[in-house]
């Protein structure tokens, strides 16, 4: 992997083509990331880059009105932290991850990644944690059918037989069952870039990414093997 970038998403719109073909699009945020450290493999046994995106104050003690310090601490980046970012020579930063490049040694600490490494029509795999939707029954959750919704049923979107009584007389492992939805990493591979705006480091990607506005996207050069 030689491309890969942090974002943030921004939203959905659509774009029209030259030919007036309508594209629907996902706005990202892309970079600019610093690299806040070069792994090496004498030093950690991988090679690998660090970045940083977001920049985020260091954490302070809340006070009161004479003036009296709390246990209590604004949010923040702690002492740790700083002194990491400090030796990288960058700020604070909010959201911290690793890429294997292959060209990992060829970065230096404080280098900027911006959404110009990607052009259009470039293939990526984007990574994030898509959209909680707490507890939800079978029927949403796993698309189970439901049941008859005509008049004197008492059955409509509860879950079906779980087992048959006498033979197992049990539930098998791994069944279906209501429960907790999305608020899971999720990757989507092969989507394509349709434009780069290098100026205001955005990127839009054909089709949907996962995730709510505003939330971490990390993007990669995709895997797949016919790309």
């Amino acid at each position: 992997m030689k491309k890969g970038i942090l974002a943030t998403k921004i939203g959905m719109t659509q774009i029209f083509e030259e030919d007036g073909a309508q594209i629907p699009v996902t706005v990202l945020q892309a970079g600019p990331c610093v690299v806040t450290q070069v792994k090496t493999e004498e030093t950690d046994g991988y090679n690998a880059v660090q970045v940083g995106f977001v920049d985020k104050g260091e954490r302070k003690q809340n006070r009161d009105k004479a003036g009296k310090k709390h246990v209590k601490f604004i949010h923040g980046i702690n002492k740790p932290l700083k002194g990491h970012f400090d030796k990288a020579g960058v700020s604070g930063k909010r959201f911290v991850r690793e890429f294997r490049f292959e060209n990992a040694s060829e970065y230096e600490l404080g280098a900027e990644i911006k959404a110009d490494i990607f052009e259009k029509g470039d293939h990526i795999d984007a990574t994030a944690i898509s959209k909680g939707k707490g507890f939800q029954g079978a029927v949403k959750r796993l698309g189970q059918h439901r049941g008859p919704m005509t008049h004197g049923s008492k059955f409509h979107r509860h879950q079906g037989s779980n087992g048959a009584s006498s033979d197992p007389s049990r539930v098998f492992k791994g069944k279906g069952m209501p429960g907790q939805m999305g608020h899971e990493r999720v990757t989507v591979r092969n989507l394509e870039i349709v434009r780069v705006d290098a100026e205001k480091n955005l990127i839009l990607v054909k089709g949907a990414v996962p995730g709510p506005r505003k939330s971490l996207i990390t993007i990669k050069e995709t895997t797949k093997a016919d790309v």
